[in-house]
């Protein structure tokens, strides 16, 4: 596929087909996602490829926790999980929210899980003694998640990025012998998409785009007012 269809059409695919992603497959597409940047070109992933039923039991079980304060926030109208504004929604209101499952199944009916792990050794994070949550390690990994979910396209998979596992990272480390400097990044589903693709829906440039400050202009495609 040519570049800029697959960047257009890569899209959260959370439903599966029984159709199995071979490791073969799942080897070229790691072979070609390794050409991620990551600062100091350290590239500190590292891919744990899930396959047995009862660990992706066991991550699914994990995953319910956040996904039920996340149910629980979207209903009282909140961005959940962020770290600004405080959450208004109490630990019974949460406890007694299902867990949606389009956020708990994927990791059930996947042709295959990857649990995607960055070491924290050799990660640059420029922002640690700054007064808000770290987001630069990111920076490390992510691009290389996502060269996985392009790469996976290309080859007529699909999957999507989840993360709410994530916030049992102690439990996800002991169930998968993690050490504790290595973090727990991204929990990725991958198979055969079971819904055709469907247009992707984003904000256009202008919105998110602005020339020299923050309440600048918004950049224009060239010639357009």
């Amino acid at each position: 596929m040519e570049l800029y269809e697959v960047m257009r059409t890569t899209f959260a695919a959370r439903d599966f087909t029984d159709e199995p992603l071979p490791d073969a497959v799942l080897y070229r597409i790691l072979d070609h996602a390794r050409f991620a940047p990551s600062g100091g070109n350290r590239q500190g992933w590292h891919v744990i490829v899930v396959r047995d039923q009862k660990t992706r039991e066991a991550l699914a079980a994990l995953t319910e926790p956040a996904a039920k304060r996340y149910a629980a926030q979207l209903q009282a109208g909140e961005n959940p999980w962020n770290t600004i504004d405080a959450s208004r929604v109490d630990a019974d209101t949460i406890a007694r929210t299902p867990a949606p499952a389009r956020l708990i199944e994927p990791l059930r009916r996947a042709a295959v899980v990857l649990v995607v792990c960055v070491d924290l050794k050799v990660v640059a994070a420029t922002d640690q003694y700054l007064d808000r949550v770290g987001v630069i390690s990111g920076a490390s990994i992510y691009p290389f998640v996502w060269n996985i979910l392009l790469a996976a396209r290309h080859e007529g998979y699909g999957g999507t990025i989840t993360t709410l596992a994530v916030a049992e990272e102690p439990r996800i480390q002991a169930l998968l012998g993690i050490p504790r400097h290595v973090a727990v990044c991204a929990v990725v589903p991958l198979g055969k998409p079971a819904r055709p693709l469907r247009r992707l829906r984003r904000k256009p440039v202008a919105a998110f785009a602005r020339l020299e400050r923050w309440d600048g202009p918004p950049l224009a495609a060239e010639g357009s007012a």
